[in-house]
């Protein structure tokens, strides 16, 4: 994964698949192909910033749309997958925007967010 460009991840049988933040930590961009896939972290992260999303139905064309992406595009997605690799990292002692604190925003964010459609400090819809 390190010597490539572009990762493949498809949709596994469970929600998530690690095959994602194994992309990030070697710093290749994601290829996401899933219909229906959730990224983690989705309500903080730009994911189309640094990753490429196909459908299903386009993987026959999935050479074809790799290679459509420019190279400076792709040197700015690889860019912003190490800028990002920051929130993936898990720390002994925790570090400030890593995988702790990710995960304690999204926790946080989904259940309070969603269920009252309003912000929980100013109470704005």
């Amino acid at each position: 994964m390190k010597s490539s460009k572009y990762c493949i991840c498809a949709k596994g049988y469970e929600v998530h698949t690690p095959r994602v933040v194994e992309a990030i930590f070697y710093e290749c961009v994601p290829v996401i192909i899933s219909d229906h896939y959730v990224p983690p972290f989705f309500e903080v992260l730009d994911w189309e910033a640094f990753a490429v999303f196909v459908s299903e139905k386009d993987i026959p064309n999935l050479r074809n749309i790799l290679l459509s992406i420019p190279e400076k595009k792709f040197l700015e997605m690889q860019s912003r997958v190490k800028m990002v690799q920051q929130h993936f990292l898990w720390h002994k002692n925790p570090v400030k925007y890593d995988l702790l604190h990710m995960v304690l925003h999204s926790i946080w964010y989904n259940p309070v967010l969603q269920s009252s459609g309003t912000y929980p400090i100013t109470g704005v819809t």
